[in-house]
């Protein structure tokens, strides 16, 4: 599976429109820390006793028996660090179908939390290993990474309160009184400055989605903008305070970030995805998180070349 560049091209015609948002403030532990693990998942592939070729990250990950995954601590459906200090949601799933495909049990993997915008330099830094944090790919992201995947596609929309007079993204041209919330880093706030009169004044960014979501719970903003999944999440928690409003305005694909220039190991997790694809562990995935959402299992991403 060798690849080439544009990454966004290839996937901007159809994507989900369901999804998923985050409610639960943390911060970032440095990468020495003693992340929290999360229990073992049932599947039939596994790596247990292959031999990878020598020099490979495969190779490194499964001799040492453990993988770093950078993950997101606040997004319900996606990455939620839950209050027995294990993570769920459908980044974590991935992740479990990754590390099984190296041989590493899921009580191996140490969870680091990643917020959006360090994602980047958690990687540079080597703080990770890979990154499933609801990480859109781009391809300015993908000069400094390199991206597996995508294994979920989802689109840009934008959450008001139940009842809410704003009826999508024209209303807040209309209306430059009008505050948006998103996160900073996120491909959802650069996309929002195209339609706010005056993005200065009416895009208010925090660094975790849990604030976004506090944020419109106490009305100091209007309107949360995101990737549908995310989304969802936030609208599942808020139990009905929270509804979707407006069309679709951006397709975001979520991938693995790796080091960038790792091909060999993009390659590997891309098959190791298909794996679980084929023998039905992504859909167990899926209707085990965001089927809380939907309980439709879409059609698997076509991967992106990887570089």
């Amino acid at each position: 599976m060798s690849r080439t560049s544009p990454l966004v091209a290839r996937h901007i015609g159809s994507f989900l429109a369901a999804g998923t948002l985050f409610v639960a403030a943390t911060v970032c532990p440095a990468a020495d820390t003693n992340p929290k693990v999360a229990a073992p998942v049932s599947g039939s592939a596994s790596s247990q006793g292959k031999e990878f070729p020598a020099g490979t990250t495969m190779k490194r990950l499964a001799d040492a028996g453990t993988i770093r995954v950078g993950i997101k601590f606040d997004q319900p459906l996606f990455g939620l660090m839950g209050l027995d200090g294990k993570p769920g949601g459908l980044d974590v799933e991935i992740a479990k179908i990754i590390s099984q495909a190296l041989g590493i049990p899921a009580d191996h993997i140490k969870w680091i939390e990643t917020p959006s915008a360090v994602r980047e330099q958690a990687l540079k830094q080597g703080k990770v290993d890979i990154i499933v944090a609801t990480y859109t790919m781009t391809a300015q992201r993908a000069k400094q990474v390199t991206f597996a995947g995508p294994y979920y596609e989802a689109t840009q929309r934008i959450i008001v309160p139940t009842g809410s007079p704003i009826t999508g993204p024209a209303d807040f041209k209309a209306n430059p009184k009008l505050k948006l919330c998103s996160v900073s880093g996120a491909t959802s706030a650069e996309h929002a400055k195209d339609y706010l009169a005056d993005w200065h004044s009416q895009l208010i960014l925090f660094d975790t989605w849990s604030k976004c979501g506090s944020a419109l719970q106490n009305k100091q903003v209007d309107a949360i903008t995101s990737d549908s999944g995310t989304l969802s999440g936030i609208i599942v928690k808020s139990k009905g305070k929270f509804q979707f409003v407006g069309p679709s305005m951006a397709s975001e694909p979520d991938g693995i970030g790796l080091p960038k220039g790792d091909v060999a190991f993009c390659e590997f997790i891309d098959n190791a995805l298909e794996a679980a694809v084929a023998d039905g562990r992504y859909k167990k995935a899926w209707e085990s998180t965001l089927g809380e959402a939907d309980p439709t299992v879409p059609p698997f991403p076509k991967p992106v070349p990887c570089e």
